[in-house]
C-alpha cells in the first residue's frame, strides 16, 4: 500500500514521494553529496556507483538514496516494515538531469524532478499523503521535519493581449484572454498600459509573453489558426554540387549499373591492415579512436571491403559484388591536410562470376577487376582509349595477377587478384579481385569548338575491313604494346584493334608467344581496294616490327 500511495500522488499531483523503513535507518536522516567509488544498491536489484556530483539521501552510516532518481534496497519497505519514514523534496533539476544520465536511470521521479516541480507543494504533497497512510495502514503521526526554505518561485510577466494575433495569427478578445489564464490559475492585474501576469507554482516552463500567447491559442483551439501556403519561389537556386560531388555520383551509378552493391564503411581502420595497404604511418593515427581496433585512417578502402566480402562469405553469400566511393588518406609533404586526402573509387569481387545458361561459372579474376576499373574510368571520360596496362601494381596485388591502368606516367587505377599474404592476414580466402580507382588523377576534358565536350558522331558511309595477324613476339612483350604499334601505323583508319589468341608451343621458339590481332579498318573516303589494304597491311607490320621486335607468323 505504501508504494501505490506514493505512486498516485506522483501521477495525480506531480509530487514524487519516498518511503523509507524507519527501522532500517541508523541515525538521523542527511542529504549530501556523494563520495567517488561510493556504492548504492537500488530498488530496481542494480548496484550504481556515485560520484561528489550526485546528490544522496543518507543516514549516519551509509547511502541509502540517489536524491530525486530512486530508493535504495538496504532502507526499502517489505511486508514487515512498522515504521516508516516520509520524504517529501525539492532536487534541482540540472543536478537530477545530470545524475540520472550517469547513472543511467530514467525513473518517474527524474522525470518530474528535472522538468521542475511545484516548489510549494513539498509541504502539502507530505500531509496529503500522511492522510491516506493513516487512513489505509493505520498507525500514528509525528510532528514534520522540514529542512532548507522553498526557493523564491514568483515571477511576473507582461502581457499584450495583441501579441496573441501578432505571435499567433489569430485575434483573441483581451477579456477572453484574461479568463483563460486566470481559469489555468495564473494571477493577472491591469497595469493600464497591458497586463501582468504571475504563472502558479506548478507552471515553471513559462519564461516570457511567447509562453503566455501560447497557452491562450491552446485553450482558445488551434483550429481557429488560419492556414497559410508558403510562398512559392520564382528562382530556383542552383544546386550546390562540387566537382568532387558530381563525379562520386557518376562513379556510383556506373558501378551498380555494373551489377556491384554499393558499401558504407567507416574511413578508419586497424593499424595492421593499413600497414598492407600502404598507411599506417603514425601522421594517420587517430588519438581518441572509437576503438581500439579502429586507430588509423584509411590509405585504402580495399580493407574494409575486403572484410565486408569475408563476413558476407562466412554468412553464406559464396559470391558478390561490392563498391564504395570515398576518402583515403595519405601523408603529405608536412602533413596531412589538405593534399593527404583523396577522393577513390574501389571495388571487390569474390567467389565465382553469375551462373548463366549461356556459360559456365568461373572464379573472379583480374580481367573481372579491370573491367570494373575501366568502367570506372569510363563513367570519369577519361581518355580509355589512350590508357597502357603496366603490371607494376602494387604490393597488395598478386603480383603476376595484377596491373596498373596509366595515362602516360601516371596511374588512373589498379587493379588485380589480391595477394595470398593479404587475405592470410584478414581471415579472407578467395578467389578475390579488386580495382582502386583515383578521380582526382583523371584530367578534366576539354571542351570542343562550341562549348560541347564531345563532337557530333560521324558515321562512315563505306564497309569496314577486318585483317587478322600474327606477331611472334617476347614472352616479356605485352599485348598493350602491340596494340599501340598497331594504332600508331594509322591513326585514321584503324579503328579498332584487339588480341583474340595467345599461342605457345610446337613451331614457336622457347621464351616467345605468337600474338593474334584483329585490325579493323574504317575507310571515311572511299571504298578500300586491294592496294589500299596491302599498303595498310604493310606499315602495321612494320610499326609493330619497330616497337616490339615482332616478326609475321608464316
Amino acid at each position: 500500500a505504501l508504494v501505490d500511495i506514493t505512486n498516485y500522488f506522483t501521477l495525480d499531483m506531480g509530487r514524487p514521494l519516498h518511503v523509507f523503513d524507519a527501522d532500517r535507518l541508523e541515525g538521523d536522516v542527511v542529504v549530501r553529496m556523494g563520495r567517488d567509488g561510493e556504492e548504492i544498491d537500488a530498488l530496481d536489484g542494480r548496484r550504481y556507483t556515485a560520484d561528489a556530483e550526485m546528490t544522496l539521501i543518507c543516514d549516519e552510516a551509509k547511502g541509502n538514496a540517489f536524491g530525486g532518481i530512486m530508493g535504495g534496497e538496504a532502507t526499502g519497505c517489505t511486508e514487515a516494515t512498522v515504521n516508516v519514514f516520509l520524504e517529501s523534496a525539492l532536487f534541482d533539476p540540472l543536478r537530477t538531469a545530470a545524475t540520472g544520465r550517469r547513472l543511467g536511470v530514467l525513473s518517474d521521479a527524474r522525470y518530474r524532478f528535472e522538468r521542475g516541480v511545484d516548489p510549494t507543494s513539498a509541504v502539502a504533497g507530505m500531509e496529503a499523503a500522511t492522510r491516506m497512510i493513516l487512513d489505509f495502514c493505520g498507525g500514528e503521526a509525528s510532528h514534520p521535519v522540514v529542512a532548507g526554505e522553498v526557493p523564491e518561485w514568483r515571477r511576473r510577466y507582461r502581457f499584450r493581449a495583441e501579441r496573441v494575433e501578432s505571435l499567433g495569427g489569430v485575434a483573441v478578445p483581451a477579456e477572453r484572454s484574461v479568463e483563460i489564464l486566470q481559469g489555468l490559475g495564473f494571477e493577472v492585474e491591469d497595469e493600464g498600459g497591458g497586463l501582468s501576469v504571475a504563472p502558479p507554482p506548478w507552471r515553471p516552463d513559462i519564461l516570457g509573453e511567447a509562453d503566455l500567447v501560447e497557452e491562450v491559442l491552446r485553450v482558445h483551439g488551434f483550429e481557429h489558426i488560419p492556414a497559410a501556403d508558403f510562398p512559392a519561389p520564382t528562382v530556383l537556386p542552383a544546386p550546390a554540387l562540387t566537382r568532387a560531388a558530381a563525379r562520386a555520383a557518376k562513379l556510383r551509378r556506373a558501378l551498380a549499373a555494373a551489377g556491384m552493391a554499393e558499401a558504407v564503411t567507416f574511413s578508419f581502420m586497424p593499424a595492421r591492415w593499413a600497414a598492407l595497404f600502404g598507411g599506417g604511418e603514425a601522421a594517420l593515427r587517430l588519438d581518441n579512436p572509437i576503438s581500439s581496433d579502429l586507430d588509423c585512417m584509411r590509405p585504402s578502402i580495399l580493407p574494409n571491403l575486403l572484410d565486408a566480402a569475408r563476413r558476407n562469405a562466412d554468412g553464406g553469400r559464396a559470391a558478390g559484388a561490392l563498391f564504395e566511393v570515398g576518402p583515403v588518406f595519405r601523408p603529405g609533404a608536412a602533413s596531412i591536410e589538405p593534399d593527404g586526402q583523396l577522393q577513390a573509387a574501389a571495388g571487390i569481387r569474390w567467389g565465382e562470376t553469375a551462373r548463366h545458361w549461356s556459360e559456365r561459372a568461373r572464379p573472379v579474376d583480374a580481367l573481372d577487376a579491370k573491367a570494373n576499373a575501366l568502367t570506372a574510368l569510363k563513367a570519369l571520360a577519361a581518355p580509355v582509349d589512350k590508357l597502357r596496362v603496366t603490371a607494376d601494381a602494387p604490393a597488395w596485388f598478386h603480383p603476376g595477377r595484377s596491373g596498373a591502368l596509366r595515362l602516360g606516367t601516371v596511374a588512373l587505377a589498379h587493379f588485380g587478384e589480391l595477394h595470398p599474404r593479404v587475405l592470410e592476414a584478414l581471415d579472407a580466402s578467395g578467389p578475390m579481385a579488386a580495382f582502386e580507382a583515383f578521380p582526382d588523377a583523371v584530367p578534366t576534358p576539354r571542351a570542343k569548338a562550341g562549348g560541347k565536350l564531345r563532337p557530333a558522331l560521324a558515321r562512315s558511309a563505306f564497309q569496314p575491313v577486318e585483317r587478322d595477324f600474327a606477331f611472334v613476339v617476347a614472352e616479356e612483350v605485352d599485348a598493350d604494346s602491340v596494340l599501340r604499334a598497331v594504332h600508331s601505323a594509322d591513326r585514321k583508319l584503324i579503328a579498332d584493334a584487339a588480341v583474340f589468341d595467345v599461342y605457345r608451343g610446337k613451331g614457336i621458339e622457347p621464351g616467345r608467344k605468337s600474338l593474334a590481332v584483329a585490325v579493323t579498318l574504317q575507310p571515311r573516303e572511299a571504298t578500300l581496294t586491294d592496294a589500299d589494304l596491302e599498303a595498310a597491311s604493310t606499315r602495321i607490320v612494320a610499326a609493330v616490327s619497330k616497337a616490339t621486335g615482332a616478326v609475321l607468323r608464316g
